[in-house]
């Protein structure tokens, strides 16, 4: 086993490799998927269309943001590839409910058609299970694409730009020049995919608790009110003048809309509301909580 073996081992394949593979096989999805059907390895892939400004702001996002190791680079001949390694396996369904997470924090201005998230399910079987005979995942790198001779690659950061017409090698890229772009790279801890979670979770939680308010118990307190700080809206001179008008004024903004936060400490602290949104919204707040 080489050294560039021995850095994909360490990043994305879930199993040990045996002393007799030396080389993985050029079409290697299989190997990023366990046998129990989780995977170490998550990757992004946007096409050239998208642009290298949009890979480089997932790339800076997932660092300045979300405070987790730099993933690694890739041309795949189609486009970039963002690959990041955890320590400890996921399903391949946590993979990609994270990849659809960061599409909607970073690349929410790229069209759908532009992206692709790997692990995915096959498309013939939408009920299937996490089994890594129902899942596919994408190749390793390097490999060469096709008969035209080009290779997919990991390359540097401060290089990539220069393959965005163009993102592929004409030639195999030297494993230990490969290696050594790998070298440094770090997988992401438990800790670090758990916090990532949950940065990435408070504004679609509170997205989730306004669609749901409807079904909340119409008693719910207003914050302000528990103060007793509510104004006195029925005979507000506004309120007067509308009934006098019949004119009726701009909507007031709900809680959920004025501040996220404190409609999440409305929900949890109301004994009123259901459990399971109560619980759901103090896991939404735990990031608040460590400002």
């Amino acid at each position: 086993m080489n050294r560039l073996d021995t850095e994909l081992h360490r990043l994305y394949l879930p199993q040990p490799i045996a002393p007799q593979q030396a080389e993985p096989a050029q079409d290697a999805s299989p190997a990023l998927i366990g046998a129990d059907g989780q995977v170490r390895a998550l990757v992004l892939e946007l096409a050239s269309a998208a642009g290298w400004e949009a890979v480089a702001a997932l790339w800076q996002g997932l660092q300045n943001e979300l405070e987790l190791p730099a993933p690694a680079i890739a041309i795949s001949g189609a486009g970039y590839q963002v690959w990041i390694s955890l320590v400890q396996p996921v399903s391949v369904a946590q993979a990609r409910g994270f990849l659809e997470s960061l599409c909607r924090r970073f690349l929410a201005g790229i069209a759908p058609r532009h992206v692709q998230m790997q692990p995915s399910l096959e498309a013939d079987a939408p009920e299937a299970s996490d089994a890594a005979g129902s899942a596919r995942h994408a190749r390793l790198i390097p490999a060469q694409l096709d008969e035209s001779g080009h290779w997919s690659a990991f390359i540097s950061p401060h290089l990539a730009a220069m393959f965005a017409d163009e993102p592929w090698l004409d030639m195999k890229p030297s494993p230990d020049a490969q290696a050594d772009l790998l070298l440094r790279l770090k997988s992401l801890s438990p800790a670090d995919w758990r916090r990532a979670q949950l940065q990435l979770e408070p504004a679609e939680a509170a997205s989730t608790f306004a669609a749901a308010s409807s079904s909340l118990p119409a008693a719910m307190p207003d914050p302000a009110a528990a103060a007793g700080n509510r104004p006195d809206v029925e005979n507000s001179p506004d309120a007067q003048a509308s009934a006098t008008t019949g004119h009726q004024g701009p909507r007031a903004a709900s809680v959920a809309e004025q501040d996220p936060r404190r409609f999440l400490l409305a929900v949890m602290n109301d004994p009123t509301a259901e459990l399971r949104w109560r619980i759901e919204a103090a896991k939404a707040l735990l990031p608040y909580s460590t400002r």
